[in-house]
């Protein structure tokens, strides 16, 4: 089978093609084809996936408690992530699966064997050319979700977070202000400045008075 057009969409050409189409082998076309299927590879590239995206979560939003960091990495690194990914790139068109899981499944791939398929091929690029083409493959495929789920995680914290530091010395007084509001009705944004002790550290802006406070105190944290 000829996999170059996957290997366009992940932006990775395979030096050992075999790897890819191990990758890309379910079970029950191993177990029809007498070929070794996808299974151990699922296994490896899955706790890559852990890795790659512990660290990225980590470096870039040092504000999450250890809980928060947890909670985004499992929110992303789940089979409803990987199938998304699997959809937007085409996975089931490469798919090697036996005759009773193309009768069972019909038309549509199911979505666990699609996720599997995604963890599988992380392992095989990590296995052809290192940890960097892996690497770039999650990051690009993951950090739009990641920045999402962190947004919706740390929003209640970064006011918290902000106050526990600027308290650390003694009592201050914070306080956050709307200083402005533009846009129809329907979708307004507004501006917030988080002051402490009289002096502005940040201004910050949302799509409600809340979530400008937090951006406001997101940015002084930042700083």
């Amino acid at each position: 089978m000829d996999f170059s057009g996957l290997e366009k969409k992940i932006e990775y050409t395979f030096n050992n093609k075999n790897l890819l189409e191990t990758a890309l082998t379910h079970s029950s076309y191993a177990y029809e084809r007498k070929k070794i299927s996808n299974e151990k590879l699922e296994f490896l590239g899955d706790s890559i996936l852990e890795f790659i995206s512990s660290i990225y979560i980590y470096e870039n939003y040092d504000i999450l408690t250890e809980g928060e960091m947890t909670k985004v990495r499992a929110s992303v690194v789940c089979e409803n992530s990987l199938y998304k990914i699997a959809k937007l790139l085409g996975f089931s068109d490469f798919l090697l699966l036996g005759k009773s899981e193309k009768s069972s499944s019909s038309r549509e791939v199911r979505p666990a064997i699609l996720a599997d398929s995604v963890e599988a091929v992380i392992a095989a690029m990590y296995l052809d050319g290192g940890l960097e083409p892996a690497k770039k493959f999650i990051i690009n495929n993951l950090k739009q979700d990641i920045e999402i789920a962190t947004r919706n995680v740390g929003q209640k914290d970064y006011k918290t977070v902000l106050q526990e530091k600027l308290q650390k010395h003694g009592e201050v007084n914070i306080e956050y202000k709307i200083i402005n509001e533009y846009g129809p009705d329907h979708d307004k944004t507004f501006v917030a400045e988080v002051i402490c002790n009289g002096k502005i550290l940040a201004t910050g802006s949302g799509n409600s008075k809340k979530h400008a406070q937090m951006d406001a105190a997101k940015k002084a944290l930042e700083k």
